[in-house]
């Protein structure tokens, strides 16, 4: 089963979960002395369990949904001809890497880019070591191997279409996708 379809059956269960909590049935009742009547909380069969369940499925989901969360940056760039992390890409997989080992069943995959200067070939193998760089990075912060994926597409997939440094940069990445 593909990243994305486990995904997908994570996020459907996770909103199973929630749709099905429970909330208070609201009655009301007289109140002594007045003609008002004020709402009286009745809980339904819900356990402290079932709501604390129901709150870190919704929270898992929002971190990574949530476009303010550290979460929502996803790719790491790279210098040319490089698979050096820099230091500003290390907060970004710091964050992957808590989330990741705080939730030991999602896996991502690391999929490694390169810009169309050299050879496809030499593209593909660059791709898999930035994709490899990140990996031992988050592997040493404590992710499971088993929870990475990694793969190289070179050239193949540039997220700007351009012939100069600005879109070169842009290609030269590694994308985390959940």
């Amino acid at each position: 089963m593909n990243v994305f379809a486990k995904g997908t059956v994570v996020l459907l269960s996770s909103m199973m979960l929630w749709g099905c909590s429970s909330t208070p049935k609201t009655t009301t009742a007289p109140v002594a002395g007045t003609q008002t009547t004020a709402p009286v909380s009745t809980p339904t069969t819900s356990t402290m369990n079932d709501t604390d369940m129901n709150a870190g499925a919704r929270m898992a989901t929002d971190e990574l949904s949530d476009p303010n969360s550290p979460l929502a940056k996803r790719t790491v760039y790279f210098d040319f001809d490089k698979s050096d992390i820099k230091p500003e890409a290390r907060q970004v997989i710091e964050h992957h890497s808590k989330y990741l080992s705080a939730n030991s069943s999602t896996r991502i995959v690391l999929q490694g880019h390169g810009d169309e200067r050299g050879t496809r070939e030499y593209n593909l193998s660059l791709g898999e070591r930035r994709a490899r760089a990140v990996q031992q990075v988050m592997t040493l912060m404590g992710v499971s191997p088993s929870q990475l994926e990694l793969v190289s597409y070179g050239e193949e997939r540039p997220a700007a279409m351009g012939h100069d440094e600005g879109a070169w940069a842009l290609n030269r990445r590694v994308e985390l996708v959940y």
